[in-house]
Order: C-alpha cells, then sequence, then structure tokens
C-alpha cells in the first residue's frame, strides 16, 4: 500500500433488507438454541415488496413458529407503514430436517482428545484481523460507519419520527504511513415515510442529530476538510424491500472488517456454530486480537483453512503486513501453540451453543447489526482478551 492513501468502509442500519434478512435468520438460530443447545440450524431469508420468504432447515427438540418471529422482528425494525409492514406481508416458509446434521454430541462433556470426534462440516477459508485504530482493535473506517448507523436506529426511534428505517452510510479514512489521521469523508443516505420535511430539513436534521453526536469525544472526529455528503442523489422515500430486495449473508463486509481485512465468502448469519465458517471467523478474531493486545503486531490477520471431515485446520497462517515485533512464521507457531482451532474446542471455549439460552434467545439477533466483530456492547467471548501475555513468552 502507499504511505498516503484513503480507505473506505461502508454500515448499514437495522432496517437495511439485508440486515433484516439476518435478523430474522439470526433470531431463528437463537430460538431453537435456546430450547435445544444442540440443534442444527441453518436459517435464511430473502425480502421483497410485501413479501418474506423463510427457508429453515432444522433438527431440534424445539418448535419455533417462524411466521409470527419474522412478523415480529419486521414490525420491530420500523416496518409497521407503506409498502412493506408486517401486519399485512406475506410470509412464506420452507422447513425441513437437516441433512446431514452435526452429531448430537455436547463438546462440553467430551475430553480434550474426544474433541476430534466434531469436524469440520464445510471445505472453508477464514479471516480473522485486529488493529491498533481503536480500542476495539477494529478498523477505524468500519467502527466510524458502525457508530453513525447506531446512531440513526436510536434517533430514527426517540427523535426523528419522520425517518424510515432504510439507511447506509460510507466513511472515508485517510492514512499516512497505514496509520488513520483524518476523516476524509461521510456519506449518509437515509430513508423517509413521507415528502415531509424538505430535503435542507433532512440534511441538517441528520447532520445535528446523528453526525455531530455519532463522533462525539472521539479521538478521529470531522475536520473542515471533511468532505460531508446526505442524500446526495434527494429523498428517499419509505426504502426498504420496496425499494430494494435483500438476503441473508450478503453484508459479510459489514459483519467483519469492512473491506480492510479479507473475509470468507461464507455467511456469518443464519447457521448454528457448529458451523465451522462461523464459528472459525470468530476463533479467527479472537486470536488476531491476541496478537494486536500483546503488543506483538499493529496490524494482524490470522487465516485458517478447513477441510470437510478434518477436526483442525488444516493450515494457519499469521500475516501482520510488516508491523510485527517478530516474524511472521515465529508468531504462526505461537498462535498454533496458543489456540485450539478444532470445532469442538471452539464452541467449548466460546460456549457458542448455549450463549442463546443465556440471553433469552435474543444474543444471535443482537450480533446480527452493527458487526460480529469489534464489539464492546454484547460481552462477546471472542473479542476477550484476559491472556494476551501469555503470546510474549
Amino acid at each position: 500500500m502507499p504511505a498516503e492513501y484513503i480507505f473506505t468502509s461502508e454500515s448499514v442500519s437495522a432496517g437495511h433488507p439485508d440486515k433484516l434478512c439476518d435478523q430474522i435468520s439470526d433470531a431463528l438460530v437463537g430460538h431453537y438454541l435456546r430450547q435445544d443447545p444442540l440443534a442444527s440450524v441453518i436459517a435464511e431469508c430473502a425480502v421483497s415488496t410485501g413479501i418474506l420468504f423463510v427457508s429453515v432447515k432444522v433438527t431440534a427438540d424445539a418448535v419455533v413458529d417462524i411466521p409470527n418471529t419474522a412478523r415480529e422482528i419486521i414490525l420491530d425494525v420500523g416496518y409497521d407503514q407503506g409498502a412493506f409492514n408486517g401486519r399485512t406481508c406475506t410470509v412464506m416458509t420452507s422447513l425441513s430436517e437437516t441433512n446431514g446434521a452435526y452429531p448430537r454430541v455436547d463438546e462440553m462433556a467430551l475430553d480434550d482428545g474426544d474433541l476430534d470426534r466434531l469436524t469440520a462440516q464445510e471445505n472453508v477459508t477464514l479471516f480473522g484481523f485486529a488493529c491498533t485504530h481503536t480500542p476495539e482493535l477494529a478498523p477505524l473506517p468500519l467502527w466510524c460507519a458502525h457508530q453513525l448507523m447506531r446512531r440513526y436506529d436510536h434517533v430514527r426511534r426517540q427523535t426523528l419520527r419522520y425517518l424510515a428505517p432504510d439507511a447506509k452510510c460510507q466513511v472515508g479514512i485517510a492514512f499516512a504511513d497505514h496509520q488513520p489521521r483524518r476523516i476524509d469523508s461521510i456519506t449518509l443516505i437515509a430513508s423517509q415515510h413521507s415528502e415531509y420535511p424538505s430535503l435542507a430539513t433532512l440534511r441538517a436534521d441528520l447532520a445535528e442529530h446523528v453526525i455531530a453526536p455519532a463522533f462525539d469525544g472521539q479521538p478521529v472526529v470531522p475536520d473542515e476538510r471533511t468532505r460531508l455528503q446526505i442524500n446526495p442523489e434527494g429523498m428517499m422515500l419509505e426504502g426498504g424491500p420496496a425499494l430494494h430486495a435483500g438476503l441473508t449473508g450478503r453484508k459479510n463486509g459489514v459483519d467483519t472488517y469492512g473491506g480492510f481485512s479479507r473475509q470468507s465468502g461464507a455467511a456469518l448469519s443464519g447457521k448454528d456454530p457448529t458451523r465451522i465458517d462461523r464459528a472459525g471467523a470468530y476463533a479467527a478474531r479472537h486470536a488476531a486480537k491476541h496478537v494486536v493486545a500483546a503488543g506483538l503486531a499493529d496490524l494482524c490477520e490470522v487465516q485458517l483453512s478447513y477441510s470437510i471431515g478434518i477436526a483442525g485446520p488444516v493450515s494457519v497462517r499469521v500475516e501482520t503486513f510488516g508491523t510485527g515485533r517478530i516474524a511472521d512464521d515465529k508468531l504462526t507457531e505461537r498462535v498454533r501453540q496458543h489456540f485450539d482451532f478444532r470445532p469442538g474446542a471452539i464452541l467449548r471455549r466460546f460456549n457458542l451453543r448455549r450463549l442463546a439460552g443465556m440471553h433469552q434467545g435474543q444474543f444471535y439477533r443482537r450480533l446480527a447489526v452493527y458487526g460480529h466483530v469489534g464489539r464492546s456492547d454484547l460481552g462477546l467471548p471472542w473479542e476477550a482478551i484476559g491472556d494476551a501475555d501469555t503470546l510474549r513468552a
């Protein structure tokens, strides 16, 4: 990369159609796991004007009202009027038994040697990333974008009631010597329920109630050179599924690192955590965050590659992009020795199958918006770095 450059990342609101699908899919995963922690679940959604399709493949000792769960979330997100309405939209469902369900073996009851019985179900390469940009060790462009969308969803519910649920933003950060220096640009596109108020009022309201508070007290804030665009193409009425369709798992960049690091093509939402493409992504982030928290690198990407039927990853690789305090091959060996990346070990370390029950079934739905990593609001086990010092030895 050049010494000076601008990097942009996008985030979306809870009412964006793709995120609506993610929330419904993960809510269903959470409801099944709350009743049966050993459930095997794959839930996927597609949404368009006036219609939602939900496909659920499950093996579980549990019963979930799929249409009602979907409608509750649609209404809670804010689609209670207009062309897409949780009360009147058509909800179509397809429910079938999981083909080749993960073994109903509780990893909590197994000895370490027995964890080899729980193998990978997918061929996948995963990436975890951490950096020194923010206290959460997350990339600053995406972190800023998430802050804006959190604030947007808050004021839409509390203050600016004319705003509709669908919104997105992009934040550009100017870097020098690979360190963030200033906010170069902010683009915010929001939908509203009607032509009132005017576009000028919309822009003034979003600048005052969303953008300014989102950066209040932050170390990097907009300055006089920051390019600010609010609905540059004019008003967007309603938005949401009435404007563009949504699918589960289509916002992988938003869910992970905003493009600042590589990411798997596999969705994170809509599957129970026995799927290594979900659990492994969390484990890779956990390892990368430990490396940076231990002061061994300013940037760290951990790659894990899995093959079907094999318990551990067939490849573990650490890349520090020239910022490592020790050689990458030596750091890779330390990560291999310190972390157990077998699926059963990951499930046990993060207690992934029981998080839904511990949070009244809401954990995975909450995870589906504002990113699966870099979160300080949910107490995510893969974000904990209590034993980072052990990597220094």
